[in-house]
């Protein structure tokens, strides 16, 4: 099992660019682009908080869950 953050996904429903989100959170393109790319292994509370804050989000299973190994 793994986690799964679905930024990319949220971003694609919301047809907002990485760029605009940066923006709106304060937080740097790339730290987006690692956390849109599943590319950290530490995922920065504040990041979730500015990001759920960004988007509207009151329920962090909409950017963070589960995702189970497919064997």
């Amino acid at each position: 099992m793994e986690i799964e953050v679905k930024l990319k996904q949220l971003l694609k429903q919301r047809n907002m660019k990485q760029i605009e989100l940066a923006n709106l959170t304060g937080l740097t393109p790339r730290s987006i682009s690692e956390l849109a790319n599943n590319q950290v292994e530490r995922i920065p509370r504040k990041a979730l908080l500015k990001i759920a804050e960004a988007l509207s989000i009151t329920d962090i299973r909409e950017i963070i869950d589960f995702k189970l190994d497919e064997q």
